[in-house]
C-alpha cells in the first residue's frame, strides 16, 4: 500500500521532502483514513442516544463531557510516558483496552420494545465512550510529538493540513451512508460499532509505526507524585514566562466554554425544536465537512505563516456567525423539503461558518500550541493545552444544559456568542501588547 501512495510524491508540491517525511506522511494518511471513517460514524452517536436510546438531556451533556474531561489526565499521563521506554507498545495496548469495549454494543436493543424493557442502555452507552475515550490523553500528545519530530517547520502546517483533508473526506462519506442507513434501522449502529473496535486498534497500530528521533532523555528517579506536582508546577511557570501561550490558553477556555456549552443543546434543538431525522442531520455535518475539505490545503499552508493568534480570532470568528445563524433559526424557521431532507435556509448559512471554523480549529486546536515551544517541548505544551481543555470540560457541558433549561436555546445561544466576543478580544489585545514591546 505504501508503494502505491508514494506516487503522490511525483507531485510539485512534495518534492522537497525528506524519505523520512515521505514515510511519515504516508502513515499519518492511511491513520487520517480509518480515522476520518470512525469520526464520521461517531459524528452521529448524541442523536443516537437521544433518538434512539431516549436518553436524557443531562445524559446528552455527559457524553460531550466525557470527550474532553477526561483530557484531565494529560499531565498525569505525561509523567507516566516519561518513564515508559517502550511508548508505543504501551500506546497500542492502550488502544486495545479502549476500543475493546465496542463489541458490547452487539447486546443492546435491536428495537424501542426492547430499549423499554430495560431503562440501563443508555448509562452503559455512556460508560463504553468514556473509556474509549480515555485513550485521547495518550493519542493526542502522541500524535503532536510524533508528527513536530518528523516533519519539518516548514512542512508541518501543510502536511498536517493534506491530512487532515483526507480526514474529512472520509468522514463525510461515513456520516452520510451511516445516517442513511439509521434511519432505515434506528439501532444499526448494534452491529456497525463492534467493528470500529477492530478499525480502531487498527489505525493506532499504524500510527506508532512512525519512526522519529527521540530526545534524550534523563532516567527519572522521582516518584510519580513528586513528578507530578513537579509538572503542574512546571505548568504554572510556562504560562507566567511564556505570556503569549498563557494568552492563547486563556483565549481558548472562553472559546472552548461557548463550544461545549452549545455543544449538546444544539443536538437538544434539533431533535425538540427542529425535529430532524438522521439523514438530515448528516446532511448539515457533510454540508459543513465538504468545506472544511475545501479549505483545510489553503488553512494548513496558512496557519505555518502568521501568528496562530490572528488564526485564532478568525477560527472564533467563524464559531460566533454559525451560533448566530443557528439562533435565528429558532425565530424564522423557513425550510424546504428535499428527498426526505428538511433544509433550513439559516440553518445552511450556520453551517457554512461552521465549516470554514471546522477546517481552521482541526488544525489550530491539534498543532496551534506547538507554535510557542521548541521541536522538543511539544508534546509537553500540547499535555498542558489538553489538561486546561479537560477543565472546561468538567463544567460547561452540563452548564450548558443548564441555561438551556432555565432560559431556552436563545439563551445558551447568546451567552456563547458573548464569550466568543470576549476570546477574540483577548486574541487581538495580546498581540497588539506584544506589538507595543517589540517596537519599543
Amino acid at each position: 500500500m505504501q508503494k502505491k501512495l508514494s506516487n503522490i510524491f511525483e507531485f510539485r508540491a512534495f518534492s522537497n521532502l525528506s524519505e523520512n517525511e515521505k514515510r511519515t506522511f504516508i502513515l499519518h494518511l492511511i491513520y487520517s483514513i480509518i480515522d476520518g471513517l470512525i469520526l464520521g460514524l461517531f459524528a452521529l452517536n448524541e442523536f443516537i442516544l437521544v433518538k434512539s436510546l431516549k436518553g436524557s438531556n443531562y445524559q446528552i451533556g455527559f457524553l460531550f463531557q466525557f470527550t474532553v474531561i477526561v483530557l484531565l489526565l494529560s499531565i498525569i499521563i505525561n509523567e507516566v510516558l516519561k518513564r515508559i521506554k517502550r511508548k508505543k507498545k504501551l500506546i497500542r495496548y492502550v488502544a486495545i483496552f479502549t476500543r475493546i469495549p465496542l463489541i458490547f454494543f452487539v447486546f443492546f436493543p435491536k428495537n424501542i420494545e426492547e430499549l423499554s424493557a430495560n431503562i440501563s442502555f443508555p448509562i452503559v452507552f455512556l460508560l463504553i465512550f468514556l473509556i474509549y475515550y480515555l485513550a485521547n490523553t495518550l493519542l493526542f500528545p502522541a500524535i503532536n510529538h510524533l508528527l513536530k519530530n518528523s516533519y519539518s517547520n516548514e512542512n508541518f502546517g501543510k502536511l498536517y493540513g493534506y491530512s487532515s483533508t483526507v480526514n474529512k473526506i472520509m468522514m463525510l462519506i461515513s456520516t452520510f451512508l451511516f445516517g442513511l442507513i439509521l434511519d432505515f434501522d434506528n439501532y444499526a449502529f448494534t452491529y456497525i460499532y463492534p467493528l470500529v473496535a477492530l478499525l480502531g486498534i487498527l489505525s493506532i497500530y499504524i500510527l506508532t509505526k512512525i519512526e522519529y528521533e527521540a530526545y534524550l532523555i534523563p532516567l527519572v528517579k522521582d516518584k510519580i507524585s513528586v513528578s507530578i506536582k513537579s509538572s503542574f508546577i512546571n505548568m504554572v511557570a510556562i504560562f507566567k514566562n511564556n505570556k503569549p501561550f498563557r494568552d492563547f490558553e486563556i483565549s481558548f477556555m472562553y472559546y472552548g466554554f461557548a463550544w461545549m456549552s452549545t455543544a449538546a443543546v444544539i443536538t437538544i434543538f434539533f431533535e425538540k425544536s427542529l425535529n430532524l431525522n438522521y439523514s438530515s442531520i448528516a446532511f448539515y455535518k457533510n454540508a459543513y465537512n465538504t468545506l472544511a475539505i475545501i479549505t483545510l490545503p489553503y488553512f494548513g499552508n496558512l496557519i505555518g505563516k502568521i501568528d496562530p493568534r490572528k488564526f485564532a480570532i478568525f477560527t472564533f470568528g467563524s464559531m460566533l456567525m454559525h451560533l448566530f445563524f443557528m439562533a435565528l433559526t429558532e425565530f424564522f424557521p423557513f425550510y424546504f423539503d428535499f428527498f426526505g431532507l428538511k433544509i433550513y435556509y439559516t440553518l445552511i448559512i450556520s453551517y457554512v461558518f461552521y465549516g470554514i471554523f471546522s477546517a481552521t480549529m482541526a488544525l489550530l486546536w491539534y498543532i496551534g500550541s506547538a507554535y510557542f515551544c521548541k521541536n522538543e517541548e511539544a508534546a509537553e505544551y500540547q499535555s498542558i493545552h489538553l489538561t486546561v481543555t479537560g477543565l472546561r470540560g468538567v463544567f460547561a457541558p452540563l452548564i450548558g444544559i443548564f441555561f438551556y433549561e432555565l432560559m431556552g436555546f436563545s439563551g445558551v445561544f447568546g451567552i456563547s456568542i458573548f464569550t466568543l466576543f470576549i476570546a477574540m478580544y483577548i486574541m487581538y489585545n495580546s498581540i497588539r501588547k506584544q506589538k507595543d514591546i517589540t517596537s519599543k
